[in-house]
């Protein structure tokens, strides 16, 4: 079996329950990018791309013959968003960086009042409306699969962003991911939430540090700033 076949179809055994090893390799690439994304590399971006290709075939189970017997197809469609958004964080990330070399590829800071209220009806109503199309096409659990898919995808372009709020929406996300992939048999993904949920607090406190130091300097006219360095 070459490495390939094996990604494919290899299993096992996790509290009795057989668990594809892909899930582990996806959720081990996903740790990865969010190390990454909080150390503000660019690379964070292509090494989440490739968990997001991986764990999409986890989540059909139906399509791909996964030993889950539920379709998670919110789990599934935020691989696909994650993939899209991903790409423009890549991008604005790499143009950045290339304009400040040297540097970390984005500066976090705090939503203004109305990136936020925009980041909160983005969210009602985009669970709302992934709500119903989620619950039509069978997904197991779909009203936290529609927050998990919503929030998921308004986590991950506030990254793109440079909003410090972006891990509070992650954790938000975790708290309502765990107990739907603990109850859908999906062990490996349910416990790299958990530990996504306290490394999601260190990232926080990490950025929020980064935006208060930086932020005296941002204030600074470009002129001044350029002199002073």
């Amino acid at each position: 079996m070459g490495a390939l076949g094996w990604l494919l179809d290899a299993q096992v055994q996790v509290f009795g329950s057989p668990v594809l090893a892909r899930e582990i390799v996806g959720n081990v690439f996903g740790l990865v990018s969010a190390l990454l994304g909080l150390r503000r590399l660019v690379w964070a971006w292509p090494v989440g791309m490739i968990g997001n290709a991986l764990l999409f075939t986890v989540f059909l189970g139906g399509v791909f013959a996964t030993p889950q017997a539920h379709d998670l197809y919110g789990q599934a469609g935020r691989q696909v968003f994650f993939f899209a958004v991903s790409v423009y964080g890549w991008w604005r990330w790499r143009r950045n960086s290339r304009a400040d070399a040297g540097h970390a590829a984005v500066l976090p800071r705090w939503a203004t009042g109305r990136e936020r209220l925009m980041l909160l009806l983005a969210g009602v109503v985009g669970t709302a409306a992934a709500y119903p199309v989620l619950k039509a096409l069978g997904s197991w659990g779909p009203l936290p699969d529609a927050w998990i898919l919503t929030g998921s995808l308004l986590a991950t372009y506030g990254m793109a962003r440079g909003w410090v709020e972006f891990w509070l929406v992650w954790i938000a996300v975790d708290a309502v991911g765990v107990p739907l992939l603990l109850r859908g048999g999906f062990y490996p993904s349910a416990a790299m939430y958990l530990v996504y949920g306290a490394f999601c607090v260190w990232g926080f406190a990490a950025w929020w540090r980064t935006s208060r130091a930086t932020r005296p300097a941002a204030a600074l006219p470009p002129t001044y700033t350029e002199a002073v360095a």
